[in-house]
């Protein structure tokens, strides 16, 4: 594996220049996209340095222990160093998505349980709204479905992370494992009897990708506009500024209505347009994937249910990798990041498991 990490000091070294490269510069989609790559590149880079560093410096300590048993330590603790780094490295070369990088689309939509699953949906909303500043991502609504009482029928936002992260820091690499169906059980602020209820909400997660990275043909396309309606201010509804795009291989129709103007209404459609078919491609590959191997990952699966939020006894469980714990009041405040992070060892071990399998 490690020998694969050798091109890839090439391909970051040729990174580097074409960064520099004012065509590059110009070009903001692809200047994105090439640092996107070039930050990821950087991590696997940085890592085999040192791993090649700390070889280099546990064969001298060796030479040096065979003239004096003196000198022995010192090379077993450049040994127990190196096997921290090989590790991570061993991680980072791990086979990814490779949208893992980029920024985030989510879309939240309310289920089973009218009010209640709208009202959920909203609480689901708030909670990755702050989990996103905590990191000090920045969040754009996309659209939105409010309900009256304070939830949402829909609502799609766009998560974005300042600088080039790695994958792992990453919006999407990050918040990928969300995506399914949300569960909770409590007494709705509708419920007169006190009766505990149970509801659910849908999440999907996609990346944002640029628009040079999908190739959509206009002759794929019906595009429809109408006036929108519902809250919006002046102007909003006497306009027909609302607009539904509608990709006719696929049958994924987006609309989008929250923008004042008709064209900014079809550029956040048509971002919206492209992750969803990012989405559809990497479902039916994982589904393709999956077919080849005895068992299918479940932590692919966005379409099960993934997650129960227990509000009578604090308990949040996430059911692909039997999480369980109470501090659920401390999750829908933004604290996701335990959850986050054993779900990412558990794709880890599955991403070194195939690996091993070849």
């Amino acid at each position: 594996m490690f020998e694969a990490a050798e091109g890839m000091r090439h391909e970051y070294a040729e990174l580097e220049t074409q960064m520099a490269d004012p065509a590059v510069l110009a070009d903001v989609s692809r200047s994105r996209t090439i640092g996107r790559r070039y930050a990821e590149l950087g991590q696997i880079v940085k890592a085999l340095d040192e791993y090649d560093q700390l070889a280099a410096d546990e064969q001298a300590a060796d030479e040096l222990a065979a003239e004096d048993p003196a000198f022995a330590p010192e090379g077993d603790a450049i040994r127990e160093r190196l096997a921290v780094v090989q590790d991570k490295l061993t991680a980072l070369l791990a086979p990814r998505d490779p949208n893992d990088a980029n920024d985030a689309i989510m879309e939240i939509k309310s289920g089973e349980g009218g009010e209640e699953s709208a009202l959920f949906a909203g609480d689901l909303l708030s909670m990755y709204t702050r989990f996103s500043e905590q990191h000090g991502w920045k969040l754009d609504m996309l659209d939105a479905e409010p309900t009256d009482l304070g939830g949402y029928k829909s609502a799609t936002i766009a998560i974005r992370a300042p600088g080039q992260p790695g994958p792992d820091e990453a919006p999407y690499g990050v918040l990928k494992f969300e995506g399914g169906v949300h569960r909770v059980q409590r007494v709705p602020v509708t419920e007169s009897q006190g009766r505990i209820h149970t509801s659910a909400a849908g999440v999907l997660v996609m990346p944002d990708v640029e628009p040079d990275e999908v190739q959509i043909a206009d002759d794929d396309l019906r595009i429809d506009v109408y006036r929108s309606h519902g809250k919006g201010g002046q102007g909003v509804n006497t306009t027909d500024s609302a607009v539904r795009i509608t990709h006719l291989p696929t049958g994924i129709v987006v609309t989008c209505q929250d923008e004042r103007s008709q064209l900014q209404n079809k550029e956040q459609a048509m971002r919206i347009l492209r992750a969803r078919l990012v989405a559809q491609a990497e479902e039916e590959s994982a589904q393709a994937a999956a077919a080849q191997r005895k068992s299918q990952v479940r932590t692919v699966d966005r379409s099960e249910r993934i997650r129960t939020y227990n509000f009578p006894e604090n308990r949040i469980t996430d059911h692909r990798i039997g999480y369980k714990a109470h501090n659920l009041d401390q999750v829908l405040a933004g604290d996701l990041g335990p959850l986050i992070e054993a779900l990412q060892a558990a794709d880890l071990a599955e991403r070194l498991d195939r690996v091993a399998e070849r």
